[in-house]
């Protein structure tokens, strides 16, 4: 893997050149994720696209630092973050990522930053839906049988024992910060919004998909992959085609 160019930012990660005049895609990882997730985004979009990956603390090089319980502070600290980027950018966020680009992209508009040209919300439901029951696995365990139950690239790792004691701490302050997230209703931004979903998610419904709509005053669409929550793996190609066909059409 290409070292990234981080500069002096520890939160923002390139891996690849990008055009002086391309659009940034600002990419938020899922829950337990990092910024390495999207680096396959980035050797594919480059150069047309630059893909800018957000780096939450408490994992790999951050390992270190406390990750965030709060997502709405997660996303105040990003938000801060992004102001050193200059031109275009459209969001990108899968699973949890989703809703942090989504408080991001509220942030910056309520601070006059504008409104990414899209957000695209991959693999979860959007703000405004509640599900009834338990509001969330908070133990190792259970976090670390739901993080196996999802599949995913990272899967295999987490049946070592001793790669799974590293992940654990900022997947469990992850899932506490989805678990405590709550959108109030009428939230809506005014970027116009591209939901993804797998067929097969457990975590997100057709018409919880569809409910992103509620949140815009733009336009928005759901496309619909086979697969379930980490459908971008298998259907990346497809994926990346809608991601860099809709950005193609927005001018970028």
């Amino acid at each position: 893997m290409t070292a990234p160019s981080t500069g002096t930012n520890p939160w923002l990660r390139r891996y690849h050149a990008a055009g002086a005049d391309s659009v940034s895609l600002v990419c938020f990882p899922h829950a337990g994720g990092s910024a390495g997730y999207f680096h396959p985004f980035s050797a594919a979009l480059a150069p047309e696209v630059g893909v800018v990956a957000v780096q939450y603390p408490g994992r790999q090089d951050r390992y270190a630092e406390p990750p965030f319980e709060d997502l709405g502070e997660l996303a105040e600290a990003i938000h801060q973050q992004l102001a050193a980027l200059s031109g275009p950018l459209a969001f990108f966020g899968h699973s949890m990522g989703a809703s942090v680009a989504f408080e991001v992209a509220r942030l910056r508009e309520l601070g006059g930053a504008g409104a990414p040209l899209m957000l695209f919300a991959s693999g979860r439901r959007a703000p405004g839906t509640r599900r009834p029951g338990p509001v969330g696995p908070l133990d190792d365990a259970a976090v670390l049988a739901q993080m196996k139950g999802l599949g995913g690239a990272h899967t295999g790792l987490l049946e070592n024992p001793e790669l799974a004691e590293l992940v654990l701490p900022a997947a469990r302050s992850d899932y506490r910060a989805v678990a405590g997230y709550t959108c109030p209703p009428g939230t809506v931004i005014h970027s116009p919004i591209t939901v993804l979903t797998g067929a097969d998610d457990p975590l997100t419904t057709a018409d919880e998909a569809d409910a992103w709509r509620h949140h815009t005053t733009g336009p928005c669409t759901v496309h619909t992959f086979p697969g379930g929550h980490f459908f971008l793996e298998p259907e990346s190609g497809a994926v990346l085609a809608t991601v860099s066909g809709i950005l193609a059409r927005l001018g970028t």
